[in-house]
């Protein structure tokens, strides 16, 4: 409250120009009056946003998987993992539109790239904590290795894999804007290209808001589907 009064007088008494830093008045103004336009460039971004982070998840739980039983696998593949984490976005981005052209395919590409190594990392940690005395105990009772995973290990994974969604659906909405800047005809990438070309920086920061927004939100969901996916972690904190 205290930063929304400080940059509204700042912007009010001239300390800092208008056209640098709107006030919140403007851009609250300027997010109502462009509601019904963001609304359908969010579609579109959700959209991407959903569809990619679908398949980042597919991507990250098959690789996990594999890299958890076969141990080359896992040696061979984690550092190429790693590799893709390291070039920036922004030098990716270009490339896909050049080879998959403007529409949706290479946003979604985009996102799955950025999202899925979370959801990787995550369940591949949660597989290796399972606890060794209930893997044993559960061997000792004649179970094979798709009863140990499914009884021990995948319900272990859980927690690690929610800390990990929680990531990656802010990474998603973030990643379909960068993708949006090089290409495309709607998003909220694509109207702030357009709200910057005309210095409508009301806008711009309006829209910066709404896409922090939009990651919050998801990861409240993202805590919500958690606990009712997880139960037994609600009971457990009662109890404590």
């Amino acid at each position: 409250m205290i930063i929304l009064v400080a940059w509204q007088l700042a912007s009010s008494t001239g300390i800092v120009p208008k056209y640098m830093l709107p006030s919140p008045v403007d851009v609250v103004s300027a997010f109502i009056n462009d509601f019904p336009l963001l609304m359908e460039h969010a579609k579109t971004t959700l959209t991407e946003a959903f569809l990619g982070i679908t398949a980042g998840i597919a991507l990250g739980f098959v690789i996990a998987v594999l890299m958890e039983r076969f141990h080359l696998f896992s040696k061979s593949v984690y550092p190429i993992i790693v590799l893709t984490q390291t070039v920036p976005t922004v030098a990716i981005a270009p490339l896909l539109v050049l080879w998959m052209g403007y529409g949706i395919l290479p946003k979604i590409t985009l996102i799955v790239i950025i999202t899925f190594f979370p959801i990787t990392v995550s369940l591949l940690e949660g597989f290796h904590s399972a606890d060794p005395d209930a893997l044993n105990l559960l061997k000792a009772m004649g179970a094979n290795r798709f009863q140990c995973f499914m009884h021990i290990k995948m319900p272990n994974a859980l927690n690690h894999f929610f800390s990990g969604l929680k990531i990656s659906v802010s990474y998603s909405v973030v990643g379909a804007v960068v993708s949006e800047w090089l290409g495309g005809f709607t998003g909220l990438g694509v109207y702030m290209i357009r709200v910057r070309k005309s210095y409508s920086f009301d806008k711009m920061f309006a829209v910066i808001f709404f896409i922090s927004f939009i990651s919050l939100v998801l990861m409240f969901l993202v805590s919500y589907i958690k606990k009712i996916t997880m139960p037994w972690e609600r009971i457990k904190k009662e109890n404590n």
